[in-house]
């Protein structure tokens, strides 16, 4: 095994960085996270990251230049998979690209698939149909409160929610409602991923908390948390990353719920030198801003996640790789509440760097995986192009 080395790979969850050519095709031509953040709000205070060359990424020209030395290096990935999900997203970032999407349910779930859950859950259940999640409690809320019926609904993306008043239907109950769905939405009704989604409130004024919970497909195929297990590697998943690749190729998870929590667990893993991959999902800024059309929330967000980064720098060792990405976009001055098909960003940092380097465009985000895979084991992943080498990094030159 070559000398410890450690990657830290953050996926600040929907923050993409300008469309995809094919963007059309999805209703989002012209989407681009954070810029429009920046634009709408009029500041996006990031120097930490723009210091790592966020504004010198392809498409984010309109944010503000940094004005000192760049260290690090910069660039975005475009996603192979035609899909905008988080599943997919995950999946591709570690080294699967699908050649057919999740299927997906733009006039609600056909009459077979309700049916056979009502069956399995001994309840009818309400909705049925494409929804924002904060929207559709409150449209239905008081009548599931009253009656006792989950109300299930979806979105552009491939998923099957359900929601419950968490005194109605307690969190763990709406998990083994998941857990029946999961085993029914098989081919040739295979879906992404089953979301618990309990929520809180009375009379109209509903809130969803924090006990969501993700139920997805199995990987179909090894990721490179499936090929550093297997090499005797340790991986930690923090946030949703162990629900998304199904505890798989996973030596320890650690669910936080926000990102307050996803970050300071981070930051403790890095201090502590503990593992060879910590693999953190932050979710806020998705599912707390994203989807719910929430600038100024996403902003905070984005410039909170900034300001904790010179804690990473000091607690990092000289064999500690950081990358930081997304998954997709969620912008939030875009009509509608779901996800956007654009590029994410790549910003990678080491204290073994020297100056800055133009990453340029990705053809796919499974370039990210196996640029990990090879830091640690010393060999790219199978699938992607690595770009170890590109980085400025002391002893990583071809």
């Amino acid at each position: 095994m070559p000398e410890h080395k450690r990657a830290i790979l953050v996926v600040l969850d929907s923050a993409g960085i300008g469309s995809l050519p094919d963007a059309a095709a999805f209703g989002d031509d012209g989407a681009n996270t954070i810029c429009n953040i920046y634009e709408h709000r009029g500041h996006l205070e990031l120097p930490h990251m723009y210091s790592m060359g966020l504004s010198r990424i392809q498409g984010a020209e309109r944010l503000p230049a940094y004005a000192g030395p760049l260290q690090g290096g910069y660039g975005r990935a475009a996603e192979k998979t035609f899909a905008k999900d988080t599943t997919c997203g995950h999946w591709e970032m570690a080294g699967i690209i699908m050649d057919e999407p999740f299927k997906t349910y733009p006039k609600g779930f056909s009459s077979h698939i309700i049916e056979d859950f009502e069956k399995r859950i001994g309840r009818q259940v309400l909705g049925n149909r494409v929804a924002s999640g904060t929207v559709i409690i409150q449209e239905l809320g008081d009548e599931h409160v009253k009656t006792g019926k989950p109300i299930v609904y979806t979105s552009a993306d491939s998923v099957f929610q359900i929601a419950a008043h968490e005194e109605i239907i307690p969190p763990a109950e709406v998990y083994k409602m998941c857990e029946e769905a999961r085993a029914m939405l098989v081919p040739p009704d295979l879906v992404g991923r089953v979301i618990a989604r309990p929520f809180v409130g009375s009379n109209g004024h509903y809130t969803r908390t924090e006990n969501r919970r993700d139920f997805a497909v199995p990987p179909i195929e090894d990721t490179i948390l499936d090929g550093l297990v297997a090499k005797g590697y340790t991986t930690i998943a923090v946030g949703k990353i162990e629900d998304i690749f199904c505890h798989r190729g996973i030596s320890e998870a650690n669910h936080t719920k926000n990102n307050h929590d996803g970050i300071e667990a981070t930051l403790r893993y890095i201090q502590e030198g503990a593992g060879n991959l910590i693999f953190t999902n932050l979710v806020d800024t998705d599912m707390l801003y994203g989807h719910r059309n929430d600038v100024e929330g996403y902003a905070k967000a984005l410039e909170y996640f900034d300001g904790q980064l010179p804690a990473f720098w000091e607690a990092m060792g000289p064999n500690d790789l950081l990358i930081i990405t997304a998954d997709h976009g969620c912008d939030p001055t875009w009509p509608g509440t779901d996800h956007t098909r654009e590029y994410i960003p790549i910003l990678a940092y080491s204290k073994g760097m020297t100056g800055a380097v133009n990453l340029g465009t990705r053809k796919t985000f499974a370039d990210i995986g196996s640029t990990v895979f090879e830091y640690i084991t010393g060999t790219p992943w199978k699938t992607g192009a690595s770009f170890l080498h590109d980085l400025n990094l002391a002893g990583e030159k071809d």
